[in-house]
């Protein structure tokens, strides 16, 4: 397909090539390896920041210093191989979220993609001048109209300006969502009922700031077909996750990456997180043996997340995530999308876009 005839996805004086943002995951499955792929190819590589330091050899000792070490390190690979789009995505539950914002804006991350919470105020930490530097980078990720409007209410009142674009993610992603279990399943939650609604409450900001704030979708996004209706309802690009996963370049494991390949669509199920909250994984004996009452034993060095009473949960969820990274899925499991169940073979990146593009344009002829 001719790049000449796709939109380009613009935010504040950024712009990629391909209008697709691919979405970080965690913990490590989406590190310097897959986002600068993604960047290389045009679109925007994302690295995410939950748990990225599970693997340094202090994390049981030194929880803060180890993720902020790991971050920076994987900013910085990712920069050496791609001069193209690098964001950061940072759960704004995160104990210590204000030290990854510190350690984005120190390495001058081109995106901070902020969800799990709303995107209000920045670190105290941060001076006048990195202040702006945040704002300026800082895309919210919601769920509904009403946090979007709370989200840019906020910006317009205390710092007379607003994100320069916004993510709205669908209940059909992988991992934790923003919804309430009952919502998941109900088509008045879709992401196709929910997406207008965001760009009615982001009108009237593009009039009050003389904007034209780029609205993203995410959440079951998987083809090129997908992008185009999902522009056809005023968006301006996607995120897109899951299909990323089964790409050489992903930084999961072989076997993390076969469980996407081997699953059926029954075996995405949804799931109580330890973390209250509903998330979306592939089901193995892992979460069977948690279903029936089994407790995994584990110690809290730290507490990694804002609301995770550790002393109740039946498993450590930072723990299961870095096994199945790394393969070790009998002590942990794979959060995954609703569509993961449709990937059958591992490809490259480059191959990725291309069949996305190739699949974009037989929508807009069909």
């Amino acid at each position: 397909m001719d790049l000449s005839k796709l939109p380009r996805l613009r935010i504040g004086n950024l712009e990629a090539k391909i209008p697709i943002i691919q979405g970080g995951m965690g913990v490590c499955i989406s590190l310097s390896g897959l986002a600068s792929a993604v960047a290389k190819e045009g679109g925007v590589g994302v690295i995410a920041s939950v748990g990225i330091g599970m693997n340094e050899p202090d994390i049981k000792t030194k929880f803060k210093e180890a993720n902020k070490r790991a971050l920076q390190r994987e900013i910085r690979e990712a920069r050496e191989k791609t001069d193209g789009i690098i964001g950061i995505n940072i759960m704004a539950a995160l104990s210590d979220f204000d030290d990854h914002v510190l350690a984005a804006i120190e390495e001058d991350v081109d995106l901070i993609l902020v969800g799990a919470g709303l995107a209000l105020k920045p670190p105290a930490a941060l001076s006048k001048d990195e202040v702006m530097r945040y704002l300026n980078k800082v895309i919210p990720i919601v769920s509904s109209a009403r946090a979007a409007k709370i989200i840019f209410q906020y910006w317009a009142k205390n710092y007379n300006k607003v994100p320069n674009a916004i993510i709205v993610e669908g209940p059909l992603a992988g991992g934790h969502l923003g919804f309430k279990k009952v919502q998941i399943s109900n088509p008045d939650y879709a992401l196709e009922k929910i997406f207008p609604d965001v760009v009615s409450v982001i009108k009237s900001f593009n009039q009050q700031f003389n904007k034209n704030i780029p609205i993203i979708a995410a959440g079951g996004i998987y083809t090129g077909a997908d992008i185009y209706k999902f522009f056809k309802l005023g968006a301006s690009g996607v995120q897109m996750a899951t299909r990323f996963v089964t790409t050489h370049e992903c930084d999961a494991s072989m076997q993390f990456k076969e469980a996407y390949i081997k699953c059926n669509k029954e075996d995405i199920i949804i799931i109580d997180s330890p973390v209250g909250l509903p998330g979306r994984a592939i089901r193995n004996k892992f979460l069977d043996d948690v279903f029936m009452g089994i407790k995994m034993p584990f110690k809290c060095a730290w507490k990694c997340l804002k609301y995770c009473d550790f002393r109740k949960v039946p498993y450590c969820i930072a723990d299961a995530l870095t096994n199945a990274k790394i393969g070790q899925l009998e002590k942990g499991f794979a959060f995954a999308g609703a569509n993961a169940y449709r990937a059958n073979k591992i490809i490259s990146v480059k191959e990725l876009i291309e069949i996305l593009l190739k699949e974009y344009e037989s929508a807009v002829f069909a």
